[in-house]
C-alpha cells in the first residue's frame, strides 16, 4: 500500500514508494532537476581568504569563499588545498573550510592558479 501525504496546497510532500519529494520540480529528492540548474554562483570576482574560530570551540579554521567553480570543482580545489597543507577541511555552501590557519600557503596557491585574492576578517 504507497501512502501519500499532501500539504494544503495539494503537492505531494512524501511518499513511501519515492521517499521525499522537492517542493518545486516535484519529483523524488534523489531525482530532483532543481538542484542541477544551480551551476556557479554569481559573485564579484574575488577569493577572500579569512580565519574564523566563531562556533568552533576556540579552533581555528581558514574560509576560502568567492571561488567561481561548480561544486565538483570546488571539491577537488579543496582536496588539493588540504593535501598541501596537511590538515583537514570540508566545502560547505560554496565555502572551502581549511582547518587551521594556513593563509600564506593558500594565498599563494590562490595567487598561482590566477585568482585576485583579498585577506578578509581579522
Amino acid at each position: 500500500m504507497v501512502k501519500k501525504m499532501n500539504n494544503k496546497d495539494g503537492r505531494l510532500v512524501y511518499s513511501t514508494e519515492f521517499g521525499k519529494m522537492c517542493p518545486q520540480c516535484n519529483n523524488p529528492m534523489g531525482k530532483c532537476v532543481c538542484k542541477k540548474k544551480s551551476g556557479i554562483p554569481k559573485n564579484d570576482g574575488i577569493v577572500r581568504l579569512m580565519r574564523e574560530t566563531k562556533g568552533r570551540k576556540g579552533k581555528g579554521v581558514t574560509l576560502i569563499t568567492g571561488i567561481p567553480l561548480d561544486s565538483d570543482g570546488l571539491k577537488k580545489l579543496g582536496k588539493s588545498f588540504k593535501q598541501k597543507c596537511g590538515s583537514g577541511g570540508s566545502v560547505k555552501n560554496g565555502i572551502i573550510e581549511i582547518q587551521g590557519d594556513h593563509r600564506d600557503v593558500l594565498e599563494k596557491m590562490l595567487v598561482g592558479l590566477d585568482y585576485k585574492v583579498k585577506r578578509s576578517g581579522g
